[in-house]
C-alpha cells in the first residue's frame, strides 16, 4: 500500500476540548437529564393526588441518601441549565465572542450554578 503524506486528525487522546466545548456538551447532557427528571417531577404529584399512603412512599424515597444526593445532583442540572441559557440569551446580542470573554461567562455559569442550588438546598 502507497504511504501518503496527510495529516492525521487528533484523536480524543490528543486534542484538548476547550472549556467552552466541555460547557457546551454538559449544557445538551443537563437538558436530556432534566427531561427525564421530569418524569420523577410528574410521579411526585401523583404521589400527593393519589393519598396519603402513596405521599408517605414518596416522602420515604426522597429521604435515602442516594435520592436526595441524585435530587441535589437535579438542582445543579436545572440551575446549569438556565446560567447556560441566559448565556445564549448574550450571545443573540452578538456580544461575548471573544476566547476570554467565553471562558470567564463559562466559569460564572458554573459558579452560578452551584452558588444558587447551594442557596436553595439551604434556605428552601
Amino acid at each position: 500500500m502507497e504511504s501518503h503524506n496527510r495529516p492525521l486528525s487528533p484523536h480524543l487522546q490528543v486534542y484538548k476540548l476547550p472549556l467552552t466545548g466541555i460547557i457546551s456538551i454538559t449544557h445538551r447532557i443537563t437538558g436530556t437529564v432534566l427531561a427525564i427528571g421530569l418524569l420523577f417531577f410528574v410521579y411526585s404529584f401523583y404521589a400527593i393526588a393519589a393519598g396519603e399512603i402513596s405521599y408517605l412512599e414518596l416522602q420515604s424515597l426522597v429521604n435515602n441518601t442516594f435520592i436526595s444526593l441524585i435530587l441535589a445532583l437535579f438542582i445543579y442540572a436545572l440551575f446549569f441549565h438556565f446560567c447556560h441559557g441566559i448565556r445564549h440569551l448574550i450571545w443573540d446580542t452578538g456580544a461575548s465572542f471573544e476566547k476570554e470573554t467565553m471562558n470567564k461567562y463559562a466559569i460564572i455559569e458554573l459558579v452560578a450554578a452551584l452558588v444558587l442550588t447551594i442557596f436553595s438546598l439551604l434556605f428552601i
